[in-house]
């Protein structure tokens, strides 16, 4: 069984489809705050700088999404849903302009999911 740590509904893979035709590869990093706060932050493909302290859970809409290790262990047992609402978002975000946000839900592994996770790791 393959769990994924990070999906996205239909309304942020459409988003993103609109984002890549616009600027091209997209790349994520789930935000822990600071000037954004904690949501989800689209960048051009290599423009946020990924470093050793950052992990990639995985790809929503064919671009990678990368979270950093610290704020993993918090979010760990949870599978993150990218969501997309009205309003705007972090300012150095690609959507802001088009009065949209990625916003991140959750939901908590099952238990066959986890056994699934340990198993990989």
């Amino acid at each position: 069984m393959k769990v994924e740590k990070v999906t996205a509904t239909d309304a942020a893979l459409e988003l993103i489809e609109k984002l890549k035709r616009r600027h091209g590869p997209l790349m994520f990093h789930q935000s822990g705050g600071c000037c954004d706060g904690s949501s989800p932050m689209c960048f051009p493909e290599g423009e946020f700088r990924v470093g050793a302290s950052d992990i990639h859970l995985g790809s929503i809409g064919n671009s990678p999404f990368y979270m950093s290790k610290d704020q993993y262990e918090y979010w760990k047992h949870t599978q993150l849903i990218i969501d997309v609402v009205d309003g705007r978002g972090g300012m150095f975000s690609l959507e802001g302009p088009e009065g949209k946000r990625f916003l991140t839900r959750s939901r908590v592994y099952s238990d066959e999911e986890r056994k699934a996770l340990q198993e990989e790791a």
